[in-house]
């Protein structure tokens, strides 16, 4: 039985020994590919420090109304279901911080969501700015389908004499807006299809470990790998929150899909209109810009993240399946090389999320072995996991060089916005990142498997929401 034992022992490493190889292989894959892009990021800051900036003062979001004859209205479209608990805080900071005349917003509600709808209509009773619009059917379907419902609202109100809207703007029912946001969508837009503002997410009071991990991923994700897209020319997806249309964008997409923008079937709507946008070779931007002189801090949108492990587990899920399957389904591989490039980035998330955790295992492996061989000497030797000298060592010598240089990475990024407290914490936080991200993937592929073999579309998935109290919230941010 012992020798049994020990010839299943050595078949078993002799595969964990091949599987270390093609994963090492993977790995190095993956991390040249984000090595280029960030390679990529340095050459833009550089070329914009050293030849742009040195020729032309850097705007402000304040400067920008200066250069506008008049100001357009703006449609503001807020999704909301089940939101009871926030929809009411968020409506009344936004309607006071918007610095902003010629604005209205769109709220969407469901007939079986009365307390979300009445939250929304005191707010509406007094202040014409705010407008409630049930949803014809009940709750919940997806945010694309309540989306949808409220553009058609813009539109009835625009037949009914209002001035038309010259942009449309996407906000959620948890989002803090900033105050200077709809100057620069009135700026850009229509000379860009799209503008999209980087979304920040807001770090808690008490340190909370899976919240945090939004902070990395955001700080990175929205200033690196978004502005590099955008660089390039590639076609730029929508985060849904904080991002602006114009009526022109819209329409086409509308009538590519039945007369409404928004494909009702999608859980990633936002991504997938980016994308499709980005195709029909429309502008889009990202913009990074600071408030005013006295104030450099980004305009951006800010809210709470998930603070716990299911909820954050859902939320990604969603993100993992609408991008990498529904959307790999639903979009295949249009546009440029350098689009399909991008998609590629965005799809291979799902694999990187096994290949991590696999990584880890990997590790435990040759921490078991090497442990046992120092505890018990007696034990028979069997041949080396990684062979010294061989491709495999050399691989994952290479690996952890960009391990080492990712981490850095997204410790300076998240210092820069955080402060040096938080960029310290990102570094372990990775490890609780790779684990939501593959718990994400595992619930993603189950939900897409399901929905394929039942034939039935899939629900708004979302998750509970919390807004900033008064005290928490910084006037200019």
């Amino acid at each position: 039985m012992t020798w049994l034992m020990l010839d299943a022992l050595a078949v078993y490493l002799a595969l964990i020994k091949q599987a270390i190889g093609v994963l090492a292989v993977l790995l190095a894959l993956s991390g040249l590919d984000d090595l280029a892009i960030d390679l990529l990021y340095g050459l833009r800051r550089l070329w914009r420090r050293t030849i742009i900036y040195s020729r032309f003062p850097r705007a402000t979001a304040a400067s920008l109304s200066h250069h506008q004859p008049e100001l357009g209205w703006m449609a503001v479209l807020i999704p909301a279901w089940d939101e009871s608990t926030v929809i009411g805080a968020m409506l009344r900071t936004t309607l006071a911080r918007l610095a902003y005349p010629r604005y209205r917003l769109y709220v969407g509600a469901y007939p079986n969501d009365p307390l979300t709808a009445a939250a929304v209509r005191d707010i509406a009773a007094g202040d014409d700015r705010v407008r409630l619009v049930l949803t014809a059917r009940d709750g919940p379907t997806t945010k694309a389908d309540c989306l949808n419902a409220l553009y058609a609202a813009v539109l009835r109100d625009e037949a009914a004499g209002h001035a038309p809207f010259k942009a449309i703007v996407l906000h959620d029912a948890e989002d803090v807006v900033h105050p200077r946001s709809l100057s620069v969508f009135d700026h850009l837009i229509p000379r860009k299809a799209m503008v999209q503002l980087p979304v920040l997410p807001l770090a808690r009071e008490r340190h909370n470990w899976v919240a945090g991990t939004y902070l990395d991923e955001f700080a990175e994700s929205h200033a690196k790998d978004l502005v590099v897209r955008e660089w390039l020319g590639a076609s730029l997806p929508c985060a849904g929150v904080g991002c602006a249309f114009s009526r022109a964008a819209l329409t086409l997409a509308a009538t590519e899909n039945g007369g409404l923008p928004f494909r009702a079937d999608s859980v990633t709507e936002d991504y997938e209109l980016g994308v499709r946008l980005g195709v029909h070779g429309l502008d889009a931007a990202l913009v990074r810009i600071p408030a005013d002189d006295a104030d450099t801090r980004i305009v951006a949108t800010r809210e709470y993240f998930p603070a716990t492990l299911e909820a954050a587990v859902r939320q990604r899920a969603r993100w993992l399946l609408g991008i990498t399957l529904a959307g790999w389904q639903r979009l295949g591989w249009p546009g440029t090389l350098v689009d399909r490039y991008m998609l590629l980035r965005d799809r291979k998330a799902l694999l990187n999320a096994y290949l991590n955790i696999a990584a880890y295992v990997a590790a435990l492996h040759l921490a078991a072995l090497w442990l046992t061989a120092q505890l018990w000497p007696a034990v028979p030797r069997f041949p080396a996991l990684i062979e010294p000298g061989g491709v495999t060592a050399l691989l994952v010598r290479f690996n952890a060089a960009l391990l080492a240089w990712r981490l850095l990475l997204r410790a300076l990024f998240t210092a820069r916005l955080y402060g040096w407290r938080e960029g310290l914490r990102a570094v372990p936080r990775a490890v609780v990142s790779n684990i939501v991200n593959f718990l994400a993937a595992v619930r993603a592929v189950r939900l897409y498997t399901r929905a394929r073999r039942s034939r039935t579309p899939l629900a708004w998935d979302k998750t509970a929401h919390h807004y900033p109290t008064p005290d928490a919230l910084d006037p200019a941010a």
